[in-house]
Parts: structure tokens; sequence; C-alpha cells
């Protein structure tokens, strides 16, 4: 049994008649009716009552075969919406990107962007999952989003990905703060003063950690927090320092920022699994990113 042959079952039972049936079908009437004894021989069941008619052979079908009908309507009827389903898929009018950001680029760098792509695919659906770089990491590798943007650091054998931005990341203080008038901080002068910090989880904390490490160097943490306009309040009114990306860092946010010394960048990058197929809608998010870096 396959769906050509539920497809000429249906036709005859709307139409009744072999002749009209092979019409609407677009095919002769002998392959019709062989198509039919081919199927009830493969279920070993009779579906069709055939009485004697001058003009052409009266059909009505068997018990077995409404019930087969009734399947076939249903399967008919499903394969129909796959099939307008997967075109509007395939047109961009339908479909849905999932994707896992890190909080500092779901905050200052992707509204503008995801606002412009909703204008160019308003039908498309976009599920934004925003928290720390390695919640990013974790959904892309559980399969729970279809991409995410994450570190060169986290980039796997079997992720596809393009370099997104590359963002400096700086030192944000407040106007009255002693490293205020420094044009540049090193990490060992960083790291001589109270630190307001991500909790982990969060790229910047690794990374902070891991300096601190290298210089033999016990971070002062003075306050945890994933809030990042909570931060930069604390910052702004001078109980603590912190590091972010320049990026998140606005002239009315009365915060400066300040460069490390040397100046320490990051790269950032959109992945998706390798065999993990890339449906259409996630083509075109990726696509309209890099152009619209």
């Amino acid at each position: 049994m396959d769906i050509r042959q539920l497809k000429h079952l249906d036709a005859l039972a709307n139409t009744g008649s072999f002749t009209a049936a092979a019409k609407k079908l677009n095919m002769a009437q002998p392959a019709l009716s062989q198509s039919i004894k081919r199927l009830e021989q493969s279920l070993g069941v009779i579906l069709i009552n055939r009485t004697s008619n001058k003009n052409d052979k009266h059909l009505a079908l068997t018990a077995e075969g409404l019930v087969l009908h009734q399947h076939a309507t249903l399967i008919l009827k499903q394969i129909k919406q796959a099939e307008a389903q997967i075109r509007a898929m395939a047109n961009l009018t339908s479909g849905e990107v999932r994707i896992a950001v890190p909080g500092m680029l779901g905050s200052f760098y992707l509204p503008s962007r995801l606002m412009a792509f909703r204008h160019q695919y308003p039908e498309l659906k976009l599920s934004l999952f925003e928290g720390g770089t390695r919640d990013a990491l974790r959904m892309l590798q559980q399969e729970e989003v279809d991409i995410a943007i994450i570190t060169a650091q986290d980039l796997q054998s079997d992720f596809d990905s393009q370099l997104l931005i590359r963002e400096q990341m700086v030192i944000a203080m407040g106007a009255e703060h002693p490293l205020a008038d420094h044009p540049a901080v090193s990490l060992n002068d960083f790291f001589d003063h109270e630190l307001v910090m991500f909790k982990t989880g969060y790229f910047h904390r690794e990374w902070i950690l891991s300096q601190a490490k290298e210089l033999g160097k016990k971070p002062n943490i003075a306050f945890e927090t994933n809030l990042i306009n909570l931060i930069k309040q604390i910052v702004s009114q001078g109980f603590g320092i912190t590091s972010v990306l320049e990026m998140a860092i606005s002239p009315k946010d009365d915060i400066l920022a300040k460069p490390f010394d040397p100046p320490v960048f990051l790269n950032l990058h959109i992945a998706w699994k390798k065999q993990r197929p890339v449906s259409q809608a996630d083509r075109a998010f990726v696509e309209f990113l890099m152009k619209n870096r």
C-alpha cells in the first residue's frame, strides 16, 4: 500500500465511478483498475463492490473499503498540510529560528538587528534564549537551539561557524574612581580594586579568574550578579569596577570605559552543529547577521 493507491481509492470513493476517477486523476481507466486490484490483493480484502451498469461500472465501498478510505482521507490531508508547510518554510513564509546568545549581545547588539530581521521576514518566529556563554554552548550541544553565539574558545570540531564580531573588553568604572585618570589599565592594577562580577557560567568571569590565577592574584569580588543594568548602576556609583564588552557602555551611563593594557579582544562566532540540518529560516538568519554586523 502506498500513497498513490490511497489517492486512487479516494478518487473512486468521491466520484463513484472508475471513468470519472480516472479522468480526475488524469490516468487511463485500466491502469486505475489494476492499481485498485493490486491494493486489494496486498491487503487480502475486497474494497469495492462492483455491479454491472450499461454505461459504467457503478461502485460502492465495502466495509473494509470504508474503513481504509477514512484512514486515507486523514493521511492525504496530513500530506497536503506537510507539503504546504514545507513549501512555506522553503519560501521563508513559515518557520522558527531558535538561537542562544550571551547576555550582553542579547541586550546591546542584537535588538536592532532582530527587529530588522523581523521586518524583512515577518512570518518567521524568533525564539531567543539569553544567558551566559556556557548556557549558550550547552544548549547548542544538547540541540535545545539550532544556532548559538559563542566565544572562539568554545568552538568544537563538530561545529560549523562564522566570525560574527570582534569586540574589545574594557574596564568599566565610575568617574570618581582612582583609576579614572588612567588612559589604560593593566591587569595588575585591575585586581587591586573591588570587583563587580558576573556569576559562574559567564565568559567574563572565567577569563578574569584565569588571568588572576596567572598573575598570582586573588580577586576581591565585592558583588556578584548576572543583571547587566544592576552591574552598571553599582559601577557608576563607585562601589566597584568590572570588565564588560565595549558595546555595553553608552555615554548616558555615566561610566568610564578604559581599555586594558595591553588591549584585550573577544571573538564571538555564530555556530551550529555540522550533522544537524540547517533550516531555511536558520540559514536566512545567519546570512542576515553576517551582512549586518
